[in-house]
């Protein structure tokens, strides 16, 4: 299998076209494909690539030990090995692992000041070292978050082109069905996205091999090195504490109450005991995570109540992974993605939201049945957007429409199993959509 293209090729190339560019920090968690996405870059756009990993090859750790500027940097490293050259205006450094020598930020200051070479960093858990790094970096870098893949770079895997993208979009806007085939298709492709996820060897092996077999072995590994991570990386924290927490969150979704609660961590948890754990998974790319708001209005931002939320696996395949074995059969030999009471559905749309660089949201009245799922805003208004695993009315985005109490809500976005569909103010949208709904926003009228 050659290499999937991803979003991130486009975000570099015109990274690269920029005469006052900024070293470059690329975070992600494991596995999401950023080492071979800038291996590929490099390989396009420079005659000559100084790769170094700072987990494989500590060594190059003591790069730092005469100073940070450019000259006694890459004097050093060509100390080490003196095969590595550096040719001004033709050399990309690719600072791989940085989290294991978070140090090496202290350069990039130095490095746009002496502009002979670009310099890329990466590295996984980085949110987790991020405040060192940020700190010694401040104004002289560019961030870059990479996820796993969405389904649109999901689609591209299976050799769909631009113009499926571009007719989608079309579909969403026109409000036109997609005709029987179309929507067989995709719902198809949209089920194998959501049982694989976006790991993109977990995508490559699928592609090569026609079959799920051999995914969900490659998933739990994951899953294992995920929680290596936390043992390797946890530092000041309860390491076991973060385990029971991450490994909580399926059955924490599997609740018809999705809100996280930490009894159900361990019995008497309480929120002081592991308030922290939980950030530290979001920052280490682990978990999305979904503020509750305090009235569903405008601006979102200092409207929420911070004692309640909810915690998403950041990729859908992962949490497929995490599910007990019948569950699996369930899920892979019946296609039921109303397996775990829509926590799966709910999962994809929290996933799908955060790749479209949306903050999650949701509400929950106290004492009442009243409840949304995610928001989205445009200019002046506040969408919510329901989750169903099938195709039941949306009640509770009924009432927030039509009532007087919420002057922001005008109109709501359902996404289903089914078809695309108008029902008052309420547009309905097939789960396989989601990827576009940022797009559509955009060009919709009735938001602006």
């Amino acid at each position: 299998m050659g290499y999937l293209i991803r979003k991130t090729d486009h975000f570099l190339q015109e990274w690269k076209k920029n005469p006052d560019r900024y070293p470059l920090i690329i975070k992600g968690a494991r596995q999401v494909g950023k080492t071979e996405t800038i291996r590929r870059f490099a390989k396009k756009n420079y005659r000559n690539v100084i790769e170094i990993n700072f987990i494989t090859e500590p060594a190059y750790q003591a790069v730092v030990e005469d100073g940070f500027s450019a000259d006694s940097i890459t004097k050093l490293i060509s100390r080490i090995d003196p095969s590595k050259h550096f040719v001004a205006g033709e050399t990309l450094i690719f600072f791989d692992e940085i989290q294991d020598f978070p140090e090496i930020a202290t350069a990039l200051k130095f490095f746009k000041e002496d502009g002979r070479f670009d310099v890329i960093c990466s590295g996984s858990l980085l949110g987790v070292q991020y405040h060192r790094i940020a700190s010694i970096s401040v104004g002289y870098k560019t961030d870059y978050q990479m996820y796993s893949m969405d389904f649109e770079e999901f689609l591209w895997a299976k050799g769909y082109s631009e113009e499926t993208i571009v007719d989608m979009l079309d579909h969403m806007l026109s409000k036109t069905s997609f005709s029987t085939s179309e929507q067989k298709v995709f719902s198809n492709l949209f089920l194998e996205y959501c049982i694989l996820g976006g790991m993109p060897a977990i995508v490559s092996n699928y592609i090569e091999t026609g079959t799920f077999e051999g995914s969900l072995e490659l998933q739990r590994q994951l899953l294992i090195d995920y929680e290596n991570d936390i043992i390797k990386y946890a530092e000041g924290l309860d390491k076991a504490k973060i385990l029971s927490v991450y490994r909580s969150i399926p059955a924490q979704l599997a609740k018809e109450n999705k809100k996280f609660q930490y009894s159900k961590v361990v019995r008497g948890g309480r929120s002081k005991d592991y308030m922290g754990c939980v950030q530290w998974l979001k920052d280490a790319g682990l978990i999305n995570i979904c503020e509750c708001l305090q009235f569903p209005e405008l601006p979102l931002k200092g409207n929420v109540n911070e004692n309640k939320y909810k915690v998403y696996i950041s990729d859908t395949g992962l949490l497929v992974a995490s599910l007990d074995d019948e569950s699996q059969t369930d899920l892979r030999a019946n296609k039921n993605l109303g397996v775990y009471k829509g926590a799966l559905y709910e999962n994809f749309a929290a996933e799908a939201l955060v790749k479209q660089g949306y903050g999650l949201y949701y509400y929950s009245k106290e004492n009442s049945t009243l409840e949304e799922d995610f928001f989205i805003r445009s200019m002046n208004e506040l969408i919510p957007v329901e989750v169903k695993a099938n195709t039941n009315q949306a009640k509770s985005m009924n009432q927030l429409i039509k009532s007087d109490s919420y002057a922001d809500i005008k109109h709501g976005i359902k996404l289903t199993t089914g078809n695309i569909g108008v029902n008052g103010n309420i547009i309905t949208f097939p789960y396989f959509c989601t990827f576009l709904l940022k797009r559509y926003m955009k060009e919709q009228k009735i938001f602006k």
